[in-house]
């Protein structure tokens, strides 16, 4: 994957899925103000060049029925992280794992349950991967917010136009 330039397009276009990832083309074209080409050729750019690595519902897993969210902070030899990470996320009740800079406590893993012995279950399971585990928390809430530094970003590209054929115009005289 190539390091592809960002500009302030395409950092519109990213604030407005971190907004909402459900709108489309043309309701992220009227609020950026570009064609909803030009805004199906950005995605496609941010996609291919890996900026964009997926969509994903926000789960309210109490609601869903696993009311019980827990984080394990855990110490992995950093040699055997990458042929670990696939293996942890195949451990039923696994939604995410964080791989830290440094340190002994290096992997955080998030996990999801409906019962106390699930998640001795899984806390069983991680161990058998030869984590270890340091300490868990219940996770009561999360929020997340869109990170505002995509939107805009006054700079150097601000003027940069790109390459893409997406029927946009670029006044240069």
């Amino acid at each position: 994957m190539d390091d592809i330039q960002i500009d302030d397009v395409d950092r519109s276009i990213l604030h407005q899925l971190q907004l909402n990832a459900r709108q489309t083309d043309t309701e992220i074209a009227e609020k950026v103000d570009v064609t909803s080409t030009t805004v199906r050729n950005r995605l496609d750019k941010l996609e291919d060049g890996g900026v964009i690595r997926g969509y994903y519902p926000d789960i309210n897993y109490e609601q869903a029925g696993y009311p019980l969210h827990v984080m394990f902070v855990c110490t992995v030899n950093p040699n055997e992280l990458d042929s670990l990470t696939e293996q942890i996320l195949d451990v039923r009740g696994v939604v995410t794992t964080r791989d830290l800079l440094g340190g002994e406590r290096n992997v955080h893993v998030e996990v999801v349950a409906g019962t106390v012995r699930e998640i001795e279950e899984i806390r069983n399971e991680l161990a058998d991967l030869g984590m270890v585990i340091n300490s868990s928390e219940i996770i009561s809430e999360t929020e997340v917010q869109s990170w505002d530094h995509f939107y805009p970003r006054p700079g150097p590209d601000a003027d940069q136009d790109d390459d893409t054929d997406d029927a946009s115009v670029t006044d240069q005289g």
